[in-house]
């Protein structure tokens, strides 16, 4: 399937704020994911896997990192003409001063680099989801469907189905309903699905009745241009998608494979440890569709003497004597003492490799000080842990902090990035 007369919008989304702090001086697409990647990295590997090699991402809040991600890392000879490209809000004659006031508004004000000659289709992504597809069957759903817009689906049981947008879909594979996060059994009944009707597609449903959302969307262009030009609609999701299912024709494509919303601190914290895992939910070792990041010329792991199991560890990281490291994330250039214990945690390591003539008289180095004990946590890049702390949340606290270095979010610790923790700190 032929996607050269497609363009892709990776949707950077908005202030973050249930990421928060990951997101405080960071776009939420930035945020590491993996040891080594970004969550950016995602939609946007899974765009070249397909043979789609044109795409623009769409943010305006700190888009600084994000930038300068993007700028280094994908970049494509002259003769193929792709590209991926940051838009942020900016200042036109035409749209005013004004930033996106949402998804939809974000893609209205860039209209301009949509509506060009040579694009059919556009293809709409979330920047902040952990999956694999091949958008070619994708686009092969919306062609054989002559569908105005596809979106994909997946199958949830009820009980997941109260925190998803729910379709009803009809025989030919058409959506004709939608309830966005349905929480009563009525609201429910009126959108479910007969599990043999997915099981006839090729898909086993287990039972799950429900086809959620991905927030995937393929738009036949000029469809999508009158959708957002004729309404003020500010939502993708909320607004023009189910103004298209009332005006045009919309087609299911299902999915099956591995899909995590990474919205929330809790998501992302299961979701890197999931990754960690024998028998991870999602490969990233797959050859025949890998995940791409910013190509570093880094040392290998330095591993003095521990134990390390279920782990993640990335490049450049030196690791002491009698370290214990099980089902973490280890993250570029993190540096850590002997005598440490890291058990489920997520420690995104460092931007840079600090040498120790640098350091002012008693001021604490970039990595994890010996004799510390890191539980259940995720510590963010360059921050300095001193010697003898213990990061634990025992006391199992749900949320504190707003601005101090240690902060709990889903009851989980958090050490901002470039955070400071003093030696013996217990928490």
């Amino acid at each position: 399937m032929d996607l050269s007369n497609t363009i892709a919008l990776i949707l950077g989304g908005g202030r973050g704020t249930r990421l928060f702090p990951l997101t405080k001086i960071r776009a939420k697409p930035a945020v590491p994911l993996a040891a080594k990647y970004r969550l950016i990295d995602i939609p946007i590997s899974n765009c070249i896997n397909s043979g789609l090699n044109r795409v623009y991402v769409l943010t305006q809040f700190l888009s600084v990192s994000l930038h300068r991600h993007l700028r280094q890392t994908y970049s494509f000879d002259h003769f193929n003409g792709g590209f991926v490209e940051l838009l942020a809000a900016q200042q036109t004659v035409d749209e005013g001063t004004d930033w996106y006031q949402g998804t939809a508004d974000a893609v209205r004000k860039n209209l301009r680099y949509i509506e060009q000659p040579w694009v059919e289709h556009v293809l709409i992504l979330s920047g902040d989801q952990l999956y694999r597809m091949d958008f070619e069957d994708m686009m092969r759903s919306h062609i054989e469907a002559d569908a105005a817009a596809t979106i994909a689906g997946i199958p949830v049981s009820r009980k997941d189905a109260s925190s998803l947008g729910i379709m009803q879909i009809d025989e030919s594979g058409r959506v004709n309903g939608f309830v966005e996060k349905p929480q009563t059994e009525e609201e429910i009944e009126s959108v479910r699905m007969d599990p043999e009707w997915i099981d006839a597609r090729g898909i086993d449903s287990k039972g799950r009745d429900c086809l959620a959302s991905m927030g995937l969307y393929i738009f036949k262009k000029d469809v999508m241009v009158d959708l957002l030009t004729q309404t003020n609609h500010s939502d993708f999701g909320k607004e023009v998608f189910p103004q298209a299912i009332k005006s045009h024709k919309v087609q299911v494509h299902l999915f099956d494979g591995y899909w995590e919303d990474i919205g929330t601190i809790r998501a992302f914290y299961e979701a890197n440890l999931a990754l960690a895992s024998e028998n991870a939910p999602f490969d990233i070792r797959n050859r025949d569709a890998p995940i791409f990041s910013r190509p570093r010329f880094l040392p290998p792991t330095i591993v003095s003497e521990g134990d390390i199991q279920g782990s993640l560890i990335a490049d450049g990281c030196k690791i002491g004597k009698n370290v214990t490291i099980k089902n973490s994330v280890i993250g570029l250039r993190t540096v850590i003492g002997d005598n440490v214990t890291i058990e489920n945690s997520v420690v995104m390591g460092a931007d840079y490799i600090e040498h120790e003539e640098n350091l002012t008289e008693g001021q604490i180095p970039v990595g994890i000080g010996k004799d510390s004990v890191i539980s259940g946590a995720i510590l963010d890049k360059n921050c300095r842990v001193g010697k003898g702390v213990k990061i634990t949340n025992a006391a199992g606290t749900e949320t504190q902090g707003e601005d101090e270095p240690y902060q709990i979010r889903d009851g989980i610790s958090i050490v901002i990035k470039n955070g400071q923790i003093a030696d013996g700190f217990e928490y």
